[in-house]
C-alpha cells in the first residue's frame, strides 16, 4: 500500500471527521477546506483502506438469538425479542408494537379471524399495521370496551385501525368489561347480537393481547369497575390480567366472584388459538408474562429485551 506523510494522514482524518462525525456532505467539505470533491471522495476511500476509518454495522437482534431460544425452550412457545434498551427517539412500546404489527402481517391469510384486547400496548400494534387487502379477514373485540371513567383505553381506536388495515368491518363488544352482578351479565350474553360477537371471539384463530399490570398504574384500576377492597385483594394476589381476567403466578384466576362478572374471551379459549400472541414491552409486566406463558394462554410472545432478560430468572 502506498505510504503517506503525516500531513496527508491528518488531512484524511479531518475529512473523515467532517464526513462521518459531523455529517457534512462531500461538496460541503470541499468548499470548507478548499479541495475538489473527487479528492474528498478519494481521501474517504483511502482512509477506510488504511484502517483510519472502520464502519461497523450493529445488529441488535443478533445478541438475543440465544435468549430467544432459551425462553422458547422454557415456555414451549415462539418468543420474539425486540431491542428496547438502546438510545433513540423510538420508545420501547413503539418498537415492540411495530415488530408485532409486522409479525401479524406475515402470518395473516384469507378468512382469518383476528381478536384483540385493548390498552396502550395493543394500540401500539394496531396503529402500525400496514393496509392489505386480504379476502375474508374479520376483526373482533375480545372483551367489553365500555368504562365508567374518562381514562383512555384505546378500545375503539385499536379495533377500528385493525379493521381498516384489512379492509373489513370492526365487530365491537359495546359492553362494560365487568358487570355489577352475574345475573345482568348472563342476561346480556343471551342477546342475539352480543352472542354473535362473543362467538366470533371464540372462533378467532388469531388473538392479540397484552398483560395488564397490577396496582396504581393498572388501567383496570382506573375505569370504575373495582372498589378499594377489590383493588387491595388483587394487589396482594394477582400478577396481572389477561383480557380483564386477573391471574396469579400460576396463571389461575384469583377472584372467581369478580371473574364471574367479567365478559369476553375465556382463558381456556386462548389456549385453542392457532396464534395466541401476547405483546409486552415493560419490565413491570414480567411476572404477568411469565404466568401467561407458563399457563399456555399464549403460544407466541413479542416482548421487549429488558423484559425478556427478566424472564430468565422466573421459575
Amino acid at each position: 500500500m502506498k505510504s503517506y506523510d503525516e500531513e496527508k494522514i491528518k488531512q484524511m482524518l479531518l475529512i473523515s471527521h467532517l464526513y462521518y462525525e459531523k455529517n457534512m456532505g462531500q461538496v460541503e467539505i470541499s468548499k470548507k477546506i478548499g479541495l475538489s470533491r473527487p479528492t474528498i471522495s478519494r481521501s474517504l476511500q483511502t482512509a477506510k483502506e488504511m484502517g483510519l476509518v472502520k464502519i461497523q454495522i450493529e445488529n441488535p437482534f443478533v445478541d438475543f438469538k440465544e435468549l430467544e431460544q432459551q425462553l422458547s425452550d422454557k415456555y414451549k412457545a415462539k418468543i420474539s425479542i425486540v431491542p428496547t434498551n438502546y438510545k433513540g427517539e423510538t420508545t420501547a412500546l413503539n418498537s415492540v408494537g411495530m415488530f408485532a404489527a409486522e409479525y401479524l402481517s406475515r402470518i395473516i391469510k384469507p378468512e382469518d379471524i383476528i381478536g384483540i384486547g385493548w390498552g396502550k400496548t395493543v394500540h401500539a400494534v394496531t396503529k402500525h399495521i400496514e393496509k392489505r387487502n386480504i379476502l375474508g379477514v374479520q376483526a373482533v373485540q375480545l372483551k367489553g370496551s365500555v368504562s365508567f371513567e374518562n381514562e383512555r383505553t384505546y378500545a375503539y381506536e385499536s379495533i377500528t385501525e385493525l379493521a381498516k388495515a384489512f379492509n373489513t368491518q370492526a365487530r365491537y363488544l359495546p359492553l362494560p368489561t365487568i358487570f355489577d352482578n352475574v345475573e345482568t351479565k348472563k342476561m346480556v350474553e343471551k342477546d342475539r347480537f352480543i352472542k354473535s360477537i362473543l362467538d366470533l371471539g371464540r372462533q378467532a384463530n388469531i388473538a392479540i393481547f397484552t398483560v395488564g399490570v397490577i396496582g396504581k398504574d393498572a388501567l383496570l384500576f382506573h375505569l370504575g369497575y373495582l372498589n378499594d377492597e377489590q383493588k387491595m385483594e388483587l394487589e396482594s394476589k394477582a400478577v396481572g390480567d389477561i383480557a380483564s381476567h386477573f391471574i396469579d403466578e400460576k396463571g389461575e384466576i384469583v377472584s372467581q366472584e369478580l371473574d364471574d362478572r367479567t365478559i369476553g374471551i375465556q382463558l381456556e379459549d386462548l389456549k385453542k388459538k392457532e396464534h395466541s400472541i401476547v405483546v409486552a414491552s415493560d419490565v413491570e409486566k414480567a411476572a404477568g408474562v411469565n404466568a401467561v406463558l407458563k399457563a399456555g394462554y399464549a403460544n407466541t410472545a413479542v416482548i421487549g429485551s429488558s423484559l425478556a432478560q427478566n424472564l430468565i430468572d422466573y421459575k
